[in-house]
């Protein structure tokens, strides 16, 4: 094969599309020739009539599925909505359908815009603001973003593998479930405006400072590496360079396929574990044993591997208090249980490393404890 001469732009690039395309025998295949690698091979409406299509069907989806697996569950089958089995198994296929649907839409749309940016540019301009100002920005966008645990994690995959610093994604992962409009308000009914101001902002200052203090470590490494991977037809490409929109359609749906097949296990194995312990705390025991010193580790310990949002939470947290358990004490149990959950724990061990996520549980646990005790001392 003759030698292709260099292009100096490419030169600069890793890998990009045309020097796959140039660098491949396409004397048998005419559509892959270099010179139609810009070439649109799909006239507008081919190409945008399913894309559109999809779309309705995605929302569609995404706005039936509680009163699908609700019909199916308690009205067709009969479960017993009361029950914790019953809610269990009614949770178990509600949020796995929940998560693939956020999945689908979420790597989908960050993938066709990840396509006009390389990761290292987005990088660049991420990091070269000024320290924090990522964090704040990102904890914002999980105040009006009401995801429990692991609901977040779909964003959070997407916001890592299209370049978004670690640490400014692990602000949004924190701040998500710990702090939103749901937990505000129904804290607010509760509690009033004080223990509800004080939530707020120990939450976001939770979330900011554990992003900066893990995106100081620089603990990328610790992600796993097809994250980071951008492919067109199977071959590493640098996105930014060479593509059609028929390109970024491909590149989207392949990483949606992707995403899915590798994290799937994880994803059945932990919404099953946040299916069993769903809703479920020891309540008499804790407002026996969670007193003193002692009170807020026993919290955090037990609050951890449970699962669930905001507002299943909550009434737990009332019930607590009114058996006297200092305000506290309860409040680093909701946030334990909000922040960090067995099934998020397995399903993020798809796309990071175990000694991240140690570093990450010990970081946010660790901030849980300090505001328990804070809380304690104030209220």
């Amino acid at each position: 094969m003759p030698e292709v001469p260099k292009d100096p732009v490419i030169v600069d690039r890793r890998s990009t599309i045309i020097e796959v395309m140039r660098t491949t025998d396409h004397s048998d295949d005419p559509t892959t020739a270099p010179d139609a690698v810009n070439v649109p091979t799909t006239s507008p409406l081919r190409r945008w009539a399913p894309v559109a299509a999809s779309a309705a069907a995605w929302a569609a989806l995404w706005h039936w599925n509680l009163p699908f697996w609700n019909w199916v569950m308690y009205d067709t089958i009969g479960l017993d909505r009361t029950d914790h089995w019953g809610s269990g198994i009614h949770f178990f296929f509600y949020d796995i359908t929940k998560i693939v649907i956020l999945l689908t839409g979420v790597i989908f749309l960050v993938t066709i815009l990840r396509s006009f940016m390389s990761v290292e540019r987005t990088r660049a301009l991420l990091g070269g603001r000024r320290e924090g100002v990522g964090n704040v920005a990102a904890a914002g966008l999980g105040v009006v973003t009401p995801f429990c645990s692991c609901s977040a994690v779909p964003v959070f995959i997407g916001f890592v593998s299209a370049g978004v610093p670690l640490g400014v994604t692990l602000s949004f992962l924190i701040a998500s479930p710990m702090v939103n409009e749901v937990a505000i308000v129904l804290l607010f009914g509760l509690f009033g405006w004080a223990v509800t101001a004080l939530y707020i902002g120990f939450g976001l200052l939770i979330a900011i400072v554990t992003g900066i203090v893990l995106g100081r470590l620089h603990l990328e490494r610790w992600v796993e590496p097809f994250v980071f991977e951008t492919k067109l037809r199977g071959k590493p490409i640098d996105p930014s360079q060479g593509l059609t929109w028929d390109d970024r359609l491909e590149m989207g749906r392949a990483e949606v396929l992707l995403i899915l097949r590798k994290v799937w296990p994880y994803l059945v194995v932990g919404i099953g574990i946040g299916a069993a312990i769903h809703g479920w705390a020891p309540e008499n025991w804790f407002a026996e044993h969670a007193t003193g010193l002692a009170g807020v580790p026993i919290a955090v310990a037990i609050g951890v591997p449970l699962y669930s949002n905001a507002a299943g939470v909550l009434p737990i947290v009332e019930v607590l208090h009114d058996k006297g358990l200092p305000m506290g004490t309860v409040l680093a149990f909701m946030m334990s249980v909000v922040a960090l959950s067995l099934p998020e724990i397995v399903l993020l061990r798809r796309v990071l490393k175990p000694q991240l996520i140690a570093t990450y549980i010990g970081v946010v646990a660790s901030g849980i404890l300090l505001t328990g005790f804070l809380f304690n001392a104030i209220l």
